[in-house]
C-alpha cells in the first residue's frame, strides 16, 4: 500500500495547475473565456422583446487582454439557429481560421460549442466582437474587446484615472428574423425605434416623446478626474454624432491606432467604427450632463424620437440633468463630417504595439500593385429576388467555407474572378473571390452610388484611408491623397454620392472578408472575400487546420459529433501541438509518479 493516496479530483486539479504552469513558460500569456451565447428577455425600450445576450448580459462582458496574449474563447451556441463569433478588428495574424465569418468557418449549430484560439499579435486598442450571421447583431450578442498596451510601451497620453465602454446603437423593436424577411421582400429597414446606450434606452429628456419607466445608462465620474471612453457603434444601419454635454472629446485612438491628439464636441460615429477619448471631468457639478447619440444623413422626421440619451452623474452632483439636448452640429452641412473624417490622423511620433513609432510604415512610399474600385449600388432585383452589389456581384455564401474548400481541394466553391471595376453586364449573384498577391501593396476604392452613408470593414487588416471626396473617384483624385499621416484602422465610412481610397498590405495569408458593416447592405449580398495565399506554405507563414475545426457542406462526411471536452473552468485550450505534447507529458509523469509512491 503507498504510503499516502492523492484523490482523483486533487490529482486532476494539481494536473491542471502544471498545465498552466507549463504553458507559462512555452511564451506569451494565455487567457480563458467561457462564452454562452443565447435569448433573453429585454425591454430596451419600455417593450418586451428577445435580445441576444452573452453570459446572461446585454451587451456581453469585455475581453480584456494585452497584447501578444492569446486568447482561448469557448462559445456555446444556445440560440435556435446557427452561430459564429467574429472578432472585429482583430488581426489574426496567420490565422484566418479563427475569424467567424461564412468564408472560413462552418456555422456553430445551436446547442454546440466551439473554442476560437488566437493571438492579439501586436495589437493594441479599442474593438468589439459579435455575431457574424442573419442579421443577429441587430438583436445584440456584441460586446467589447480591450487590447492594452504591454508595460514596456507608453502610452502617448496621461494614464487615464479609469476606463469606460460605451455601445451605441440604433435599436428596432422587431426581432433579427423579422427584419431580414422584410428586407428579402424588398421591405426597407425604415427610422429605428430608438438609439440604445449600453442596451439601454434613452433617459427622459423629454415627457412628450420618451414613455415613464424606461432605464437608461448612468456614467458615474469623479470630479476633476479623466477617464478613457471608447465608443463603439455596433448598432444595425445608422451613422451616430457622439457628444458629451459641455465636455470636450480629446480623441487618442481608433481601432487599434493612436492619433494625433485634438479637441471636438462631437464626433460622427459610423457603423462598425470604434473610438477612444479621453475625457475630463472639469465642470460644475450643479447638475448631471446629458450624453447624447443622434442620428446623422437623415432627413425624415420619424427620426425625431430615434435619439440616445444617457447621463454623465458627477459623484458630487447638485441635481439630475434638464433642459435641451446639446445641439447637433452642422445638421444641414454635408461636408462638415467629411471634414471631421478627414481630420481623424495617424500619431506617427507614438509607438503601439512594438517601440517603433507608427509612422516607420512609409506606405506612402510604397509602390502600389493592384487597384480595385468597388462600387455599391441599392438593392435591386436578380433573378426575382433583392440583392445589393458590389462590382455589380452578389455574393453568394457557398454551403462549404471558402478557406476549408481552399485546404481540401473541393473543386467549384468559388472562383478567383471578381472584377476590378465595374463590368458592362447583367448584376449576378455569384461566389466571386478576389485574388490577392501575398505582400501586394494595393488600393482600393469604394465608391458609393446609394444614398445612405455605408462602412466598409476589412478582416485580418488595418488599412490607411488617404482620401475621401464627394463626386466620382478618377485618376486625379490621388493628387488629394493623403501619404503621410493617413490614420490606420479596419472600417472606413463612405459619404452618399462620395468616394474612399484605401490602402492596405497583403502580408496576412489567409482568406479575408471585405464588407458592408451596414447589417441591410451586408445581408443582401455586399461582401467579398480577399484570397491571400503565400507561396511558402509552412506553419510560420500560415498556421494549419485546427483540430477542433466543425466540417460542413460537401464536407460534412468528415464531421462527427461533438466531442466531450475537459472544462479547464476558463473555456476549453486548444494550445499547439508542441505544447501539449510537452504538457501531457510532464503531467503523465508526474501523476504516474504520484501513483506509485
Amino acid at each position: 500500500m503507498p504510503a499516502f493516496s492523492v484523490p482523483n479530483s486533487c490529482l486532476f486539479r494539481f494536473a491542471v495547475v502544471l498545465c498552466f504552469a507549463a504553458l507559462g513558460l512555452a511564451g506569451d500569456p494565455y487567457v480563458f473565456y467561457d462564452l454562452t451565447v443565447s435569448y433573453l428577455t429585454a425591454s430596451p425600450l419600455g417593450v418586451k422583446q428577445k435580445v441576444i445576450g452573452v453570459n446572461g448580459q446585454f451587451p456581453g462582458p469585455i475581453l480584456n487582454v494585452t497584447t501578444n496574449w492569446n486568447v482561448v474563447a469557448n462559445v456555446k451556441n444556445d440560440l435556435d439557429e446557427p452561430l459564429l463569433i467574429t472578432w472585429n478588428g482583430i488581426q489574426h495574424r496567420k490565422n484566418s481560421w479563427q475569424d467567424g465569418v461564412s468564408g472560413t468557418n462552418c456555422p456553430i449549430p445551436a446547442g454546440w460549442n466551439w473554442t476560437y484560439q488566437f493571438q492579439v499579435k501586436d495589437q493594441i486598442g479599442s474593438f468589439f466582437y459579435f455575431p457574424s450571421l442573419g442579421f443577429q447583431r441587430a438583436a445584440g450578442g456584441y460586446g467589447g474587446i480591450t487590447i492594452n498596451n504591454r508595460d514596456i510601451i507608453p502610452l502617448p497620453f496621461g494614464f487615464p484615472d479609469g476606463d469606460i465602454t460605451l455601445f451605441i446603437s440604433d435599436w428596432y423593436i422587431k426581432s433579427h428574423k423579422e427584419m431580414r424577411e422584410d428586407l428579402e421582400n424588398g421591405v426597407g429597414l425604415g427610422s429605428p425605434d430608438g438609439v440604445l446606450f449600453n442596451g439601454l434606452g434613452p433617459y427622459r429628456y423629454d415627457n412628450g416623446l420618451i414613455p415613464d419607466g424606461i432605464p437608461y445608462s448612468i456614467v458615474t465620474v469623479d470630479p476633476g478626474k479623466t477617464y478613457r471612453l471608447r465608443v463603439h457603434n455596433v448598432g444595425t444601419s445608422t451613422s451616430l454624432n457622439f457628444r458629451i454635454q459641455n465636455h470636450n472629446l480629446l480623441l487618442v485612438e481608433t481601432e487599434g491606432s493612436y492619433t494625433v491628439q485634438q479637441n471636438y464636441t462631437s464626433m460622427d460615429i459610423h457603423v462598425g467604427q470604434s473610438y477612444s477619448f479621453l475625457v475630463t471631468m472639469d465642470q460644475n457639478a450643479s447638475s448631471d450632463y446629458y450624453i447624447v447619440a443622434s442620428p446623422r444623413f437623415v432627413n425624415s422626421s420619424d427620426w425625431t424620437k430615434a435619439v440616445g440619451v444617457a447621463v454623465l452623474h458627477y459623484t458630487n452632483s447638485q441635481g439630475p440633468v434638464a433642459g435641451p439636448l446639446p445641439d447637433l452640429p452642422n445638421e444641414n452641412d454635408k461636408f462638415f463630417s467629411m471634414s471631421q473624417a478627414k481630420s481623424v490622423r495617424w500619431n506617427v511620433s507614438a509607438s503601439a504595439a512594438r517601440p517603433n513609432p507608427q509612422g516607420s510604415f512609409k506606405y506612402g512610399d510604397i509602390t502600389v500593385t493592384d487597384v480595385y474600385v468597388i462600387l455599391n449600388r441599392p438593392a435591386e432585383l436578380i433573378d426575382g429576388k433583392w440583392h445589393t452589389t458590389l462590382n455589380g456581384i452578389s455574393y453568394l455564401a457557398p454551403t462549404t467555407p471558402l478557406k476549408l474548400a481552399e485546404q481540401f481541394n473541393v473543386p467549384g466553391v468559388f472562383k478567383l474572378d471578381f472584377p476590378n471595376r465595374l463590368m458592362d453586364r447583367p448584376a449576378k449573384v455569384d461566389t466571386s473571390v478576389i485574388n490577392g498577391s501575398y505582400k501586394a501593396f494595393v488600393e482600393i476604392i469604394f465608391q458609393n452610388n446609394d444614398t445612405t452613408v455605408q462602412s466598409y470593414h476589412l478582416d485580418g487588416y488595418a488599412f490607411f484611408v488617404v482620401g475621401m471626396d464627394y463626386g466620382l473617384w478618377t485618376e486625379n483624385s490621388r493628387s488629394t491623397y493623403n501619404k503621410w499621416d493617413g490614420v490606420a484602422r479596419c472600417t472606413t465610412q463612405v459619404f452618399p454620392g462620395a468616394w474612399t481610397a484605401i490602402l492596405v498590405f497583403l502580408d496576412n495569408a489567409g482568406i479575408w472578408n471585405l464588407r458592408a458593416q451596414n447589417l441591410d447592405s451586408w445581408y443582401l449580398g455586399q461582401e467579398v472575400y480577399i484570397s491571400v495565399v503565400n507561396p511558402e506554405i509552412t506553419d510560420k507563414n500560415e498556421l494549419s487546420l485546427p483540430d477542433n475545426t466543425i466540417y460542413c457542406g460537401a464536407l460534412s462526411p468528415l464531421q462527427k459529433d461533438q466531442a466531450q471536452r475537459v472544462n479547464f473552468s476558463k473555456g476549453t485550450p486548444q494550445f499547439p501541438r508542441t505544447v501539449q505534447t510537452a504538457v501531457i507529458a510532464i503531467v503523465a509523469a508526474i501523476i504516474q509518479t504520484l501513483m506509485t509512491r
